[in-house]
């Protein structure tokens, strides 16, 4: 009986299915020759679409991308492709035939509701393919009905998939990304009698940490709600994109997003404890403190005796009138010298505060460039005002921003500078307090103790060079506020005697794997002081306007070699004699180590003369020991007014010992001054990250590509940034000036050829198409006698500014 019961159902079960089969499939007896003959007369009418969002605007983000479109009315030409393709902004697009014919598109249409559009083009532009448009026949598509999707592979050749239509509202799930966009091409579903019963929409969901695909589906658009629009003339929704060139007055700046800059979203997460006291314990009230340094949140979580009751001490009710909080803002066109964001918090100290102006000191993890937008809000008085930044050290990782007091108002009178306290230097197991400002202005201190007053800096080369603590020593703590928290270091009565700042890192996992990681250290007040003492009492290097006054600035004296400290345990089996050794631990008993070469910047006066693994003994015949001593050695030559501006090093190589006459480098505060934004592209001078690897090319080095704009012929062409400019049309250009010159020789829509030199020296020619329409050729340059940044426009579309 159960064998009778489960063949009736089995039947039944057929004969339902055959129901359902419409009867154009049960009559669709097609062979391979017959869907070669359909293809051969579709195919031609099926382009690749190349797309170039030239702004970011209503959602959609600028970027370059392919997809799939095809031909639907031969007569007034146009092609179907998907909305998100057409895009709502301004386009730059161009359909490639099967033929590789080339040719401009325009967007003519997007729908407000569905997920498709339509580009036109001029059909006098094709004068070699024979093709035929795809007729939409959204009737014919059935169940179980035998279909082709023909797309393309990449944005390069057709690809062709067979599936079949089970329903019309769930299609095969067919995936064709494009690798170098992340984005999913729409492609023509076809039947045997060549028409078009529905375009192939794929929908991408994206994880925004890891900016991969986590989960994707596809969908059909139904093809009357197309076909209704090609049928209607003239077309409703026809918006006209085309912008108009607009002249930029000189001081202006354009924001242009970059790729450079990248969004990290923020997260708040609600703890909850369930905490129960033990009998005998005395009860301990906890407080929960958010801390936001460098645009990331941490809670911690603080038992009374250790954080909160430090809200009495004495250095923290001195020190907290002198803290200020930064809000820093580096436009995404002016993003120079590897700056890794757009966004900065952090904490800096007041040590200089008159009725003519007032300078902050912070570290550079939070200040990268000059060119930036900078606030100032004061934990003394409630009040935000601009800042200026007037001082980068070209080694030590702190910066000086300047503001001007009479902006406080009534908060003048409150606001004071903090006492600093170079001398005498940290040791280990001295007390300090570490002091730094929450989110709401209000100090954030703890006690804690020197673990380490001298740890060396030993950090490597990110994979965007940016810059790093180099030749310094820094202060570890026993216990710290986080790994991004920024602050001071004071004694007991409230003097500082360090900076708390963070530094970054960038980890390397396996092939192409990397991690930014932070960590926070002190660094040593001494530095700062000397820099304020050449300040404030007159300087000898040239002026810079602060406040509306011009104040001479210090010039530091550096020999730019990146040296790391060796163990003299370690120095001995290298062959380093007993009687240097005895000198070194003579010299600094503590300490016990001997400098040691690890590379020279490219383009220095030391390049050439030391190598790497040369131990540095002495200086004009005194031990050193650190990096301090080498310090001392470059500002007796400026004591001294010695024009040669040499040192006289005693080295240990390869088993000898040779003394060498090596120059020294003299640089200034003002960072990267200059740059050129030219078909998107920002190039600069290679800055002292880029020249620490060691390489600059022969054939000039004076144009380096720190960064590339989304939507720009520059991301279209594959001109990314890490690279130097050597040659543009076959005219080389060993710097700035002499790429001003060629550029200006080009017109608008006119192809380039450019050749390239990377960061590990492979060259590379590549083609560009210059837009001076949406990416004029203009300079950003930094003037000193104002102290502002001007912008002037080298070569637009319809005029030049010399």
């Amino acid at each position: 009986m159960s064998s009778v019961s489960e063949v009736d159902v089995k039947s039944g079960m057929e004969d339902k299915l055959c129901v359902e089969i419409d009867q154009t499939f049960k009559e669709n007896r097609a062979t391979a020759e017959d869907w070669r003959r359909a293809l051969d007369k579709v195919v031609p009418a099926i382009v690749v679409l190349r797309v170039t969002a030239c702004r970011a605007f209503d959602t959609e983000s600028a970027g370059v991308s392919y997809a799939t479109g095809f031909v639907v009315d031969k007569r007034r030409g146009i092609i179907l492709t998907n909305r998100h393709v057409v895009k709502p902004g301004p386009v730059i697009a161009e359909a490639l035939f099967v033929n590789r014919e080339e040719i401009p598109v325009h967007p003519l249409y997007r729908d407000p509701v569905h997920d498709f559009g339509f580009f036109r083009y001029d059909t006098s532009s094709i004068q070699f393919l024979n093709y035929e448009e795809i007729p939409l026949a959204p009737e014919a598509a059935c169940v179980g009905l035998e279909i082709r999707v023909v797309g393309n592979d990449s944005g390069e050749k057709s690809a062709l998939v067979t599936v079949d239509l089970h329903e019309w509202y769930a299609p095969p799930q067919i995936y064709t990304r494009n690798d170098s966009s992340g984005l999913w091409a729409v492609n023509p579903i076809l039947a045997l009698e060549s028409k078009l019963l529905s375009p192939n929409v794929n929908w991408i969901v994206q994880d925004l940490a890891s900016n991969r695909v986590s989960s994707c589906s596809a969908d059909v658009t139904p093809m009357e709600q197309a076909q209704q629009c090609i049928c209607q003339e003239p077309m409703n929704g026809v918006a006209n994109m085309k912008t108009t060139c607009e002249q930029v007055d000189d001081g202006s700046l354009s924001l242009d997003k970059s790729d450079a800059a990248i969004k990290k979203g923020q997260v708040d997460k609600q703890l909850s404890f369930d905490v129960s006291l033990l009998p005998g314990f005395p009860s301990r009230k906890l407080s929960k403190l958010r801390l936001e340094a460098s645009g990331t949140e941490t809670e911690t979580v603080l038992r009374n005796n250790q954080g909160a009751a430090a809200n009495a001490s004495v250095a923290e009710r001195v020190i907290e009138p002198t803290l200020v909080m930064f809000e820093v803002h580096v436009p995404s066109s002016c993003m120079l010298d590897g700056v890794p964001s757009q966004y900065f918090f952090g904490t800096g100290v007041i040590i200089y505060h008159s009725q003519t102006m007032g300078l902050v000191a912070v570290n550079k993890n939070i200040v990268f460039v000059s060119v930036s937008d900078v606030l100032l809000s004061f934990a003394a008085y409630p009040i935000e005002v601009p800042g200026e930044v007037v001082f980068l050290h070209p080694v030590h990782n702190f910066a000086l921003v300047a503001y001007n007091p009479s902006a406080l108002g009534p908060g003048a009178s409150v606001v004071r500078a903090a006492e600093l306290l170079p001398e005498p230097a940290l040791c280990r197991g001295d007390s300090v307090c570490l002091v730094g400002l929450s989110s709401n202005l209000q100090a954030i201190s703890r006690k804690s103790f020197v673990t380490n007053p001298s740890a060396a800096l030993n950090m490597g080369s990110a994979h965007f060079q940016r810059h790093r603590g180099t030749n310094m020593e820094v202060i570890e703590l026993d216990t710290v506020l986080g790994t991004t928290f920024s602050g001071v270091l004071t004694d007991d009565l409230g003097r500082v005697r360090a900076i708390w700042g963070s530094f970054a890192i960038q980890l390397k996992f396996g092939g192409s794997s990397e991690l930014d990681q932070r960590f926070s250290r002190g660094i040593p007040i001494y530095t700062v002081s000397q820099i304020l003492d050449k300040i404030v009492s007159g300087a000898d290097g040239p002026p810079l306007c602060i406040n509306g006054i011009k104040r001479p600035m210090p010039l530091i004296r550096i020999l730019e070699v990146e040296l790391y400290p060796t163990l003299l345990v370690k120095a001995r089996s290298f062959g380093l004699t007993d009687t240097w050794i005895q000198a070194l631990v003579k010299k600094d008993p503590i300490r016990r180590q001997v400098l040691t070469v690890k590379g020279c910047l490219a383009g220095s006066k030391a390049e050439n003369l030391l190598e790497q693994g040369d131990m540095v003994l002495a200086i004009n015949k005194v031990p050193v020991t650190c990096f301090r001593d080498i310090e001392e050695a470059c500002q007796e030559l400026d004591r001294c007014n010695d024009s040669s501006g040499k040192l006289t090093l005693t080295i240990f190589r390869q088993g000898r010992e040779t003394d060498i006459l090596v120059g020294t480098d003299v640089r200034d505060g003002n960072g990267s001054t200059r740059m050129i934004n030219w078909c998107g592209c920002i190039v600069q001078d290679p800055h002292p990250a880029v020249r620490a690897l060691g390489f600059l090319p022969e054939e000039g080095h004076g144009v380096y590509a720190t960064r590339w704009c989304s939507g720009s012929p520059t991301q279209r062409y594959g001109l990314y940034a890490l690279q130097w400019i050597v040659e543009v049309n076959g005219k080389p250009t060993p710097n700035l000036d002499a790429l001003v010159a060629v550029t200006k020789e080009i017109e608008h829509g006119e192809f380039v050829r450019v050749r390239t030199i990377h960061l590990n020296g492979r060259p590379r020619v590549l083609t560009l198409k210059q837009d001076l329409h949406y990416w004029p050729t203009w300079e950003l340059r930094f003037d000193p006698e104002t102290a502002m940044w001007r912008r002037r426009t080298i070569k637009a579309l319809d005029h030049s500014t010399e």
